[in-house]
């Protein structure tokens, strides 16, 4: 019998399809690659795939603008393919997670092409969210509220009417007060969970619902984001959302074992805890380490929090350093911090923090990065990340230590906040490039032609065929990092140990193994135990600066 429970102390693999293995050779990731690179995923250990999306799309948002939200973009392969992978997968012991868009679809959705051929007023406008604009000829918007990609979050439409969308303006949102809007998106989860997924991972899972009521507050009279946490912001962590997931949760428990949930909520901590409920999605991503600075205070802080939200809401913690929207972290440790002044904006390429943001605006030339460093201090904070209780969240390329590539030339950037922000925000386009599986060839092994955004020169060097034959190299911690996990995981119960130095955490787990991680730079005494795993070289029987080891 399978466990219900697999996922609350899970090792998840995020592959972006687009960048992770090419079959045909048309320099686009497909889901035919990614089945020939299964056995990899085997070999380093993972429990599940999280695939970020792989529906029809324009790519005006890297696919989370979704042209059919039941079907497989053309270009990545069919829904066979899809079949075929699921069964390797599965085969292989290794789960499945669909990423999910429900905010939003993309304007060339049959909906909202509909919506634009019907009359002001129409059932088919009704999907989504249209205003009459404002001033006398109505050619101002709604409101002057702004996308998160920049620029007004309205856009006119032929007729003169306005609609909103949050994101890019091939994005329009959905009407989550629309009976059908509900409907169809419980229809598109029995349809993958019929196919086999076994869990979603919900995109903006906070802001589904919103308070259009007239009249519409002012960006003013909002005030800066992220500072109301009280669920009546228009459309940001509404309360009314919940209603839309406990609909939700009872389609996943239509299914044995029931469909798992993971919210993708940028919310304030104290919010987090209803996205993750049993009654719920069952579990929302926790990104407070991901924005923490190289700090020994910080992380304990954090998680401590964490864990005691998790427990009073009956989830278990989520851990993540890199996605899709990130610097990789190999990158940001190997940067100075930016303090707590940064404003960089979550989704935007940056997280507060050491967040890469302005090494980014330079080309990757200022602040120097430390590779070395940058790498050392990522090896240290993922084995950290393994010991914790909770699931741990891995992006593709992390294992191999791949640093954010920042030197993509202009005419070759993908990512619209690019374009909408230029001189302000790169996007998010350099922890995008495509994997390099060998040391040469046309695109480092990622298919037999080129590659859809360019790969520097030094891909070659972090390939996997060159990690693999290296016990030294970080795809070989990797593996024996999550093969360890896995014979060492036990109840999710935990406990801090205290030591002499401020720069040292250590905490025990169940089955008396302990995680120690020395975020100074000065080596300190070494905790008497058996080591099991260190994340770089001991020093003569101390613990040097920015290496985690586990021992008992």
């Amino acid at each position: 019998m399978q466990d219900p429970n697999w996922w609350r102390q899970a090792a998840v693999y995020q592959i972006y399809p687009r960048s992770f293995a090419d079959s045909n050779g048309d320099g686009i990731g497909d889901l035919k690659g990614i089945t020939s690179r299964i056995p990899y995923l085997k070999s380093l250990g993972v429990d599940a795939v999280w695939l970020s999306p792989f529906y029809p799309s324009a790519l005006a948002d890297g696919g989370y603008d979704v042209d059919d939200y039941r079907d497989v973009d053309p270009k990545l392969g069919t829904l066979e393919d899809f079949d075929e992978m699921v069964a390797a997968l599965h085969t292989a012991g290794i789960k499945l997670i669909a990423d999910i868009v429900p905010n939003h679809t993309s304007n060339r959705h049959v909906w909202f092409q509909e919506a634009l051929a019907s009359p002001k007023g129409s059932a088919a406008r009704d999907r989504y969210i249209f205003r009459d604009g404002k001033g006398p000829e109505g050619n101002e918007p709604p409101s002057d509220w702004d996308s998160v990609f920049g620029g007004p979050a309205w856009e006119r439409t032929e007729d003169g009417q306005w609609y909103m969308h949050i994101f890019a303006k091939e994005q329009p949102d959905l009407n989550w007060d629309n009976r059908e809007v509900r409907d169809d998106f419980l229809t598109t989860l029995r349809f993958w969970s019929d196919r086999g997924v076994d869990g979603f991972r919900v995109d903006v899972a906070h802001a589904l619902t919103k308070d259009m009521s007239e009249p519409l507050p002012s960006k003013a009279e909002l005030g800066p984001e992220g500072e109301n946490h009280n669920g009546r912001h228009p459309f940001w962590d509404r309360d009314e959302v919940h209603e839309v997931f406990a609909e939700w949760r009872k389609v996943f428990d239509e299914y044995t074992p029931p469909r798992t949930a993971v919210a993708e909520a940028w919310v304030h901590a104290d919010r987090r805890a209803r996205y993750a409920s049993p009654e719920g999605l069952g579990q929302a991503f926790n990104f407070d380490l991901l924005k923490a600075d190289w700090n020994a205070d910080q992380f304990r802080n954090i998680i401590t929090t964490n864990l005691v939200q998790a427990k009073n809401s009956g989830a278990s913690s989520t851990w993540v350093f890199s996605n899709h929207d990130v610097v990789r972290h190999a990158t940001r440790y190997g940067l100075p911090p930016a303090g707590p002044d940064s404003t960089s904006k979550p989704g935007q390429g940056g997280q507060g923090g050491q967040d890469g943001s302005a090494w980014l605006l330079s080309g990757g030339t200022e602040p120097v990065l430390d590779r070395a460093l940058g790498e050392r201090r990522a090896r240290a904070v993922t084995q950290l990340m393994l010991a914790l209780p909770g699931s741990a969240y891995v992006y593709q390329g992390e294992e191999l230590g791949l640093h954010e590539v920042a030197d993509i030339p202009d005419e070759d950037r993908q990512d619209p906040t690019f374009f909408r922000n230029r001189g302000v925000d790169v996007g998010r386009d350099g922890c995008r490039v495509p994997l390099p599986w060998t040391k040469d060839g046309a695109s480092f092994g990622f298919g037999f032609g080129g590659a859809h955004l360019p790969q520097p020169a030094w891909f070659g060097e972090y390939a996997v065929e060159v990690q693999e034959s290296d016990p030294g190299s970080h795809l070989s911690f990797y593996r024996r990092a999550l093969a360890l996990r896995r014979e060492l995981q036990g109840e999710e119960d935990f406990e801090w140990v205290e030591e002499p130095s401020a720069d040292v955490l250590r905490f025990t787990r169940p089955g008396g193994w302990h995680c120690v991680t020395n975020f100074g730079s000065l080596p300190v005494d070494l905790p008497e135990g058996t080591v099991l795993l260190s994340s770089s070289p001991l020093e003569g029987g101390k613990l040097p600066g920015d290496t985690t080891v586990w021992l008992v």
